[in-house]
């Protein structure tokens, strides 16, 4: 798994074509963060904005070998884990891009009240929930599940923004307790959220990596 992983990585190092998504995350925080802000509730922005931007890696990094390539890595190591692989390959970099936006809006945000330990705290399990969300997300929205490059796009942005603003949704949970933290400055750490959110992603990706042993 660590050489598929390790070939997976590359892969999307080399094709840039994470510049997209990562230009998209810079967009969203330069808009929505401003520094001296309450600390609490640009976490939870900057939590939010990496749901779609999760997906978007997912999705680039389940499509981005061609046909002939899949077919070798799949007759090496199975089609499971050469899918398994270009998911966690993704989620890797979408958390890694995640923790260093935490900890850079921590350090420029408004901390009075809050203690900058248990903020930054709360901020990376609200990231680690929408991460987990939007992986879900994205691989419910690509193939093997979603074949069509229309479709798939329209599916992955109509799921991130439910994701964001259905009742019961972990990253819901998650983003909507942080912002509200904002007015009290009381930090709470939303455990229950991220339980649920590896639930949904283990799910989603038990159900995509079935369909790619059926239908690729």
């Amino acid at each position: 798994m660590t050489a598929l992983l390790r070939y997976q990585t590359d892969l999307l190092l080399r094709s840039q074509r994470w510049l997209a998504p990562l230009l998209l995350y810079a967009v969203f925080l330069g808009v929505g963060v401003r520094a001296g802000e309450p600390v609490l509730g640009a976490l939870g922005y900057t939590a939010a904005a990496l749901l779609p931007v999760t997906a978007w890696v997912v999705r680039i990094c389940l499509g981005q070998e061609p046909p002939a390539a899949r077919g070798v890595v799949a007759a090496a190591a199975g089609r499971e884990r050469a899918h398994l692989a270009a998911v966690l390959a993704a989620v890797a970099c979408a958390a890694l891009l995640g923790v260093v936006a935490v900890l850079g809006v921590t350090a420029v945000s408004d901390l009075r009240g809050v203690d900058p330990v248990r903020a930054g705290a709360a901020g990376l399990l609200a990231t680690a929930v929408c991460v987990l969300t939007g992986a879900a997300v994205g691989v419910l929205t690509t193939r093997p599940l979603v074949r069509s490059r229309g479709w798939s796009l329209a599916a992955l942005v109509l799921g991130s923004l439910l994701a964001l603003v259905t009742t019961g949704s972990p990253a819901a949970y998650a983003v909507t307790g942080l912002v509200g933290a904002a007015r009290t400055a009381t930090v709470g750490m939303p455990w229950l959220a991220l339980a649920g959110a590896l639930a949904f992603a283990a799910a989603a990706v038990a159900v995509s990596t079935g369909a790619t042993a059926r239908r690729e």
